[in-house]
Protein backbone atom coordinates (compact mmCIF):
# COMPACT_ATOMS: atom_id res chain seq x y z
CA UNK A 1 0.00 0.00 0.00
CA UNK A 2 1.16 3.66 -0.97
CA UNK A 3 0.36 6.58 0.40
CA UNK A 4 0.65 10.36 -1.74
CA UNK A 5 1.40 12.66 1.04
CA UNK A 6 1.48 15.92 0.39
CA UNK A 7 4.30 18.56 2.30
CA UNK A 8 3.72 22.36 2.75
CA UNK A 9 6.48 22.88 1.07
CA UNK A 10 5.05 21.70 -2.15
CA UNK A 11 1.83 23.36 -1.69
CA UNK A 12 0.63 26.90 -3.00
CA UNK A 13 0.49 29.75 -0.80
CA UNK A 14 -2.67 30.29 0.86
CA UNK A 15 -3.86 33.86 0.21
CA UNK A 16 -5.80 34.18 3.24
CA UNK A 17 -4.43 31.12 5.66
CA UNK A 18 -6.99 32.07 8.21
CA UNK A 19 -9.58 30.14 6.32
CA UNK A 20 -7.68 27.30 5.47
CA UNK A 21 -6.10 25.31 2.63
CA UNK A 22 -10.19 23.24 2.29
CA UNK A 23 -11.79 26.69 1.91
CA UNK A 24 -9.09 27.30 -0.64
CA UNK A 25 -9.55 24.46 -2.39
CA UNK A 26 -13.14 24.63 -1.89
CA UNK A 27 -12.86 28.38 -4.22
CA UNK A 28 -10.40 26.58 -6.39
CA UNK A 29 -12.74 23.77 -7.59
CA UNK A 30 -15.81 26.72 -7.79
CA UNK A 31 -13.91 28.77 -10.28
CA UNK A 32 -13.10 25.38 -12.32
CA UNK A 33 -17.06 24.65 -12.59
CA UNK A 34 -18.20 25.64 -16.52
CA UNK A 35 -21.91 25.59 -15.32
CA UNK A 36 -22.45 29.82 -13.86
CA UNK A 37 -25.63 28.25 -11.77
CA UNK A 38 -23.54 25.60 -10.07
CA UNK A 39 -20.91 28.28 -9.85
CA UNK A 40 -23.55 30.91 -7.59
CA UNK A 41 -24.70 27.72 -5.70
CA UNK A 42 -21.24 26.68 -4.46
CA UNK A 43 -19.89 30.42 -4.04
CA UNK A 44 -22.78 30.83 -1.46
CA UNK A 45 -22.70 27.75 0.40
CA UNK A 46 -18.43 28.68 0.59
CA UNK A 47 -19.53 32.38 2.21
CA UNK A 48 -21.89 30.44 4.69
CA UNK A 49 -19.00 28.24 5.63
CA UNK A 50 -16.31 31.13 5.76
CA UNK A 51 -18.83 33.41 7.63
CA UNK A 52 -19.29 30.25 10.24
CA UNK A 53 -15.43 30.19 10.39
CA UNK A 54 -15.31 33.80 11.99
CA UNK A 55 -17.71 34.40 14.25
CA UNK A 56 -16.47 37.85 15.55
CA UNK A 57 -16.80 39.33 12.06
CA UNK A 58 -20.89 39.15 12.46
CA UNK A 59 -20.76 42.64 14.63
CA UNK A 60 -18.74 44.51 11.67
CA UNK A 61 -20.46 46.40 9.82
CA UNK A 62 -21.12 45.14 6.35
CA UNK A 63 -20.32 41.53 7.23
CA UNK A 64 -21.99 39.90 4.20
CA UNK A 65 -19.82 42.29 1.72
CA UNK A 66 -16.44 42.06 3.82
CA UNK A 67 -17.00 38.07 3.18
CA UNK A 68 -17.62 38.31 -0.93
CA UNK A 69 -14.33 40.55 -0.95
CA UNK A 70 -12.73 38.18 0.67
CA UNK A 71 -14.30 35.07 -1.34
CA UNK A 72 -12.73 37.10 -4.79
CA UNK A 73 -9.54 37.87 -3.42
CA UNK A 74 -8.97 34.15 -2.42
CA UNK A 75 -10.07 33.67 -6.03
CA UNK A 76 -7.47 35.89 -7.37
CA UNK A 77 -10.48 37.92 -8.73
CA UNK A 78 -10.76 35.15 -11.36
CA UNK A 79 -13.94 33.84 -10.44
CA UNK A 80 -17.42 34.89 -12.18
CA UNK A 81 -20.52 34.56 -10.06
CA UNK A 82 -23.39 36.86 -9.37
CA UNK A 83 -22.23 38.67 -6.39
CA UNK A 84 -24.52 41.15 -4.78
CA UNK A 85 -22.26 43.66 -4.05
CA UNK A 86 -19.41 45.09 -6.20
CA UNK A 87 -16.98 43.16 -7.42
CA UNK A 88 -13.53 44.59 -6.30
CA UNK A 89 -10.44 45.28 -8.76
CA UNK A 90 -7.00 43.76 -7.94
CA UNK A 91 -5.58 47.57 -9.03
CA UNK A 92 -8.13 48.79 -6.17
CA UNK A 93 -6.27 46.95 -3.29
CA UNK A 94 -3.24 46.65 -4.58
CA UNK A 95 -3.14 50.43 -4.79
CA UNK A 96 -0.80 52.31 -1.93
CA UNK A 97 -2.63 54.41 0.74
CA UNK A 98 -2.48 58.04 0.87
CA UNK A 99 0.26 59.39 3.48
CA UNK A 100 -0.96 60.55 6.58
CA UNK A 101 1.06 63.98 7.75
CA UNK A 102 2.67 63.80 11.36
CA UNK A 103 0.96 65.44 14.23
CA UNK A 104 2.41 69.45 14.47
CA UNK A 105 4.71 68.93 17.38
CA UNK A 106 5.85 72.40 19.90
CA UNK A 107 8.67 72.94 17.69
CA UNK A 108 11.88 71.95 19.72
CA UNK A 109 10.39 72.60 22.91
CA UNK A 110 8.70 68.69 23.12
CA UNK A 111 8.30 68.96 26.83
CA UNK A 112 5.68 71.95 26.46
CA UNK A 113 3.55 68.72 24.21
CA UNK A 114 1.55 69.29 21.16
CA UNK A 115 -0.92 70.50 23.51
CA UNK A 116 0.37 73.51 24.30
CA UNK A 117 0.57 74.84 20.68
CA UNK A 118 -2.80 74.22 19.98
CA UNK A 119 -3.68 76.48 22.86
CA UNK A 120 -1.54 79.25 21.32
CA UNK A 121 -2.94 78.45 17.77
CA UNK A 122 -6.06 79.32 19.36
CA UNK A 123 -5.20 82.36 21.51
CA UNK A 124 -3.90 84.47 18.25
CA UNK A 125 -7.59 84.14 16.81
CA UNK A 126 -9.29 85.99 19.38
CA UNK A 127 -9.70 89.49 19.84
CA UNK A 128 -7.38 92.01 21.71
CA UNK A 129 -8.56 92.37 25.23
CA UNK A 130 -8.64 91.12 29.03
CA UNK A 131 -9.74 87.56 27.68
CA UNK A 132 -6.82 87.58 25.52
CA UNK A 133 -4.59 88.96 27.97
CA UNK A 134 -5.94 85.92 30.51
CA UNK A 135 -5.77 83.40 28.25
CA UNK A 136 -2.01 84.13 26.98
CA UNK A 137 -0.85 84.37 30.74
CA UNK A 138 -2.93 81.11 31.51
CA UNK A 139 -0.91 79.50 28.85
CA UNK A 140 2.39 80.75 30.04
CA UNK A 141 1.73 79.70 33.56
CA UNK A 142 1.40 76.25 32.03
CA UNK A 143 4.22 76.20 29.86
CA UNK A 144 6.43 77.00 33.11
CA UNK A 145 4.35 74.09 34.88
CA UNK A 146 5.04 72.03 31.98
CA UNK A 147 9.05 72.65 31.90
CA UNK A 148 9.33 72.90 35.88
CA UNK A 149 7.90 68.90 34.95
CA UNK A 150 10.60 68.51 32.66
CA UNK A 151 13.43 70.14 34.38
CA UNK A 152 12.53 70.14 37.76
CA UNK A 153 14.26 72.92 39.31
CA UNK A 154 13.22 76.45 38.52
CA UNK A 155 12.73 78.63 35.49
CA UNK A 156 12.73 82.01 35.11
CA UNK A 157 9.91 83.32 33.70
CA UNK A 158 12.29 85.54 30.97
CA UNK A 159 12.78 82.15 29.32
CA UNK A 160 9.21 81.08 29.13
CA UNK A 161 8.23 84.63 27.80
CA UNK A 162 10.68 84.44 25.18
CA UNK A 163 9.77 80.67 24.23
CA UNK A 164 5.83 81.38 24.02
CA UNK A 165 7.28 84.27 21.81
CA UNK A 166 8.76 82.12 19.53
CA UNK A 167 6.38 79.36 19.23
CA UNK A 168 3.52 81.77 18.34
CA UNK A 169 5.92 83.30 15.30
CA UNK A 170 6.56 86.81 17.13
CA UNK A 171 2.56 87.44 17.38
CA UNK A 172 2.79 86.95 21.04
CA UNK A 173 5.09 89.43 22.78
CA UNK A 174 4.65 89.20 26.76
CA UNK A 175 8.52 89.91 27.63
CA UNK A 176 7.94 93.36 28.81
CA UNK A 177 4.96 92.01 30.85
CA UNK A 178 5.33 93.57 34.78
CA UNK A 179 3.51 90.70 36.11
CA UNK A 180 5.32 87.93 37.23
CA UNK A 181 4.07 83.91 36.57
CA UNK A 182 3.38 81.48 39.29
CA UNK A 183 6.49 81.13 41.66
CA UNK A 184 8.28 77.58 40.93
CA UNK A 185 8.07 76.55 44.39
CA UNK A 186 4.01 76.61 44.45
CA UNK A 187 4.01 75.05 41.52
CA UNK A 188 6.33 71.73 42.36
CA UNK A 189 4.53 72.46 45.80
CA UNK A 190 0.97 71.49 43.99
CA UNK A 191 2.76 68.69 42.10
CA UNK A 192 4.21 67.21 45.52
CA UNK A 193 0.61 67.40 47.20
CA UNK A 194 -1.25 66.24 43.93
CA UNK A 195 1.43 63.27 44.17
CA UNK A 196 0.75 62.37 48.00
CA UNK A 197 -2.83 63.10 47.95
CA UNK A 198 -2.78 60.03 45.37
CA UNK A 199 -0.62 57.72 47.09
CA UNK A 200 -3.38 58.72 50.67
CA UNK A 201 -5.75 57.45 48.42
CA UNK A 202 -4.59 54.46 47.47
CA UNK A 203 -3.13 54.01 51.02
CA UNK A 204 -7.02 54.21 52.15
CA UNK A 205 -8.56 52.09 49.71
CA UNK A 206 -5.57 49.64 50.68
CA UNK A 207 -7.14 49.31 54.38
CA UNK A 208 -10.05 48.68 53.59
CA UNK A 209 -9.11 44.99 52.48
CA UNK A 210 -6.81 44.31 55.06
CA UNK A 211 -7.61 41.65 57.48
CA UNK A 212 -7.98 42.26 60.90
Amino acid sequence: MTFDLEYNSKRSKLIIPEYGRHIQKLVNHCIALEDKEERNTMAKAIIDVMGNLQPHLRDVPDFKHKLWDQLHIMADFELDVDSPYETPSKEELQESPERLPYPKSASKYRFYGTNIQTMIDVALTWEEGEMKEALVFTIANHMKKCYLNWNKDTVDDNVIFDHLYELSDGKIDIRDIEEDLTDSKSLLRKRTNQGQHKSNSKGKLNTKYRKK
